[in-house]
């Protein structure tokens, strides 16, 4: 027998605000298989009103009850039977963040969780990494977004440590990570991988995504430490237009992946990683699983 029902997963970054629908296909005798729908993305970047003024701007509240709203239209329209929404960094600290919470449920209908940095890490630990890694080996997972990172240390298929640091695009881009934030992650970072001979770094978000896109890899093969520096470099060269007109990088992408590289080589280099492999899952993959294992708070549409 045959079961497929549709699940949602809302993510509202610093950076932007995504909508993900999967499929969630049960069949007897086999496993729980989710194979994504759609995905609409909104870069709406919460975080450059937030880690400036403390506050989401009257334009962006206004762009995030219009998205919610169609999203919530979204949803009804591809008859999703559950979702959870979650909230990261910029929502986190932003001193109407709880108002704006508000608002989208009297406007949208939609109840969003804000959520900390360490049950973020958490639910994007909840995909199944498996799939993507050799059991054997050891992996610094590090998820970039907008206002944080979070890193997890997964030995011979178990998550061993994971933390968050306040080191997102966003922020870098409006300098705004301190030296001595730089200096506890390398700490951090060094002091979780001597203990291991070898060690590979897992890359996710958007910017990582859009790499490996472009290096033309076939999927499960590693980008090195050697191309990474090479690209990051090359980016350098361009400027912000020409990354645009160019090397047709969308206006969004254009002025994080410069920041974003930044991250994803000093993890590399603190880790002693020669490599970083791409299995292209975030927050709105764990969401999903999370929401059908019941291991988080749900809505019913």
């Amino acid at each position: 027998m045959l079961s497929i029902k549709k699940y949602a997963a809302i993510d509202i970054g610093s950076n932007a605000v995504r909508l993900l629908i999967s499929n969630v296909i049960e069949e007897k005798g086999k496993p729980v298989r989710f194979k994504k729908n759609s995905l609409v993305r909104v870069p709406i970047r919460l975080g450059a009103d937030v880690f400036i003024k403390q506050r989401i701007s009257k334009e962006n509240t206004k762009r995030m009850l219009d998205t919610m709203l169609a999203f919530k239209l979204l949803m009804q329209s591809h008859k999703v039977v559950k979702y959870k929404a979650c909230a990261t960094s910029a929502m986190r600290e932003s001193k109407n963040g709880k108002a704006i919470v508000d608002a989208v449920l009297e406007h949208a209908n939609i109840n969003i969780d804000i959520i900390g940095g360490e049950e973020e890490a958490a639910i994007i630990a909840a995909t199944d990494l498996n799939k993507y890694i050799d059991p054997e080996k050891t992996y610094l997972y590090v998820d970039v977004g907008g206002g944080s990172t979070e890193f997890t240390v997964i030995h011979r298929g178990n998550q061993i440590t994971s933390k968050s640091f306040k080191i997102g695009t966003v922020r870098l881009l409006n300098d705004m990570v301190l030296k001595e934030t730089w200096q506890e992650l390398q700490e951090w970072i060094e002091s979780n991988a001597k203990q291991y001979s070898k060690i590979s770094v897992l890359g996710s978000g958007g910017n990582i995504n859009k790499i490996f896109k472009i290096s033309g890899k076939a999927l499960g093969k590693p980008l090195s430490y050697f191309y990474m520096t090479s690209y990051y470099n090359t980016l350098q060269t361009y400027s912000y237009e020409e990354r645009i007109t160019e090397l047709d990088l969308n206006q969004d992408r254009a002025d994080v992946i410069i920041p974003a590289m930044r991250i994803y080589l000093s993890a590399m280099k603190w880790s002693g990683s020669k490599n970083i492999y791409v299995p292209k899952i975030g927050l709105a993959d764990g969401i999903i699983k999370s929401i059908y294992y019941d291991t988080v708070s749900s809505n019913t549409q």
